[in-house]
């Protein structure tokens, strides 16, 4: 077994979500059917999405990153395959904006209430417009940052679409 330890834990609605993070109390509360899946996490990883991939041991294309872009001057999230990367233009088209770039890492954290690499797109500190791209649609099931890095919530595109507000639209690419 490699030095990253995998925990797995089966959400059990009584449970309250004291002790977890904002994502993991937001789903908590929802009621929706979620599992948690913590690892070690390697502070000299290259990429913290593929790092969660592979102490899941589940595909690259399971497992979503949170990105935040500025939309015409508003920031918005963009949930994309950690195998692929974000298409701007396509992000900007899917919220009827017209110039899309990555957000500064410290305007991302603030809003948010996250850091960098644990970035949810559940439970943030303010809320924002989402987008998730459509290939988490045919997924059974799909994995998030739970908000912290080392910590990713498992759970149907299904509920992470209705849980953020979020529409689905072609915004990855590779």
């Amino acid at each position: 077994m490699s030095k990253k330890s995998k925990k797995q834990a089966k959400h059990e609605p009584s449970r309250s979500g004291a002790g977890g993070t904002p994502a993991t109390v937001a789903l908590t509360a929802s009621g929706v059917a979620f599992t948690v899946h913590a690892y070690e996490h390697d502070p000299a990883a290259a990429s913290y999405g593929e790092e969660a991939a592979e102490a899941l041991g589940v595909a690259p294309e399971q497992v979503f990153k949170t990105l935040l872009a500025e939309v015409d001057g508003t920031l918005t999230v963009a949930v994309v395959p950690v195998s692929g990367s974000l298409d701007l233009k396509a992000l900007a088209a899917a919220v009827g904006g017209k110039r899309a770039a990555m957000a500064d890492p410290a305007a991302a954290e603030r809003s948010t209430g996250y850091v960098l690499g644990g970035i949810s797109p559940l439970g943030q500190r303010k809320r924002l417009r989402t987008v998730v791209d459509v290939s988490a649609e045919g997924r059974p099931t799909v994995c998030v940052s739970a908000g912290r890095r080392g910590l990713e919530v498992e759970l149907s595109p299904a509920d992470l679409v209705a849980l953020t507000g979020a529409r689905l639209a072609p915004i990855a690419r590779g």
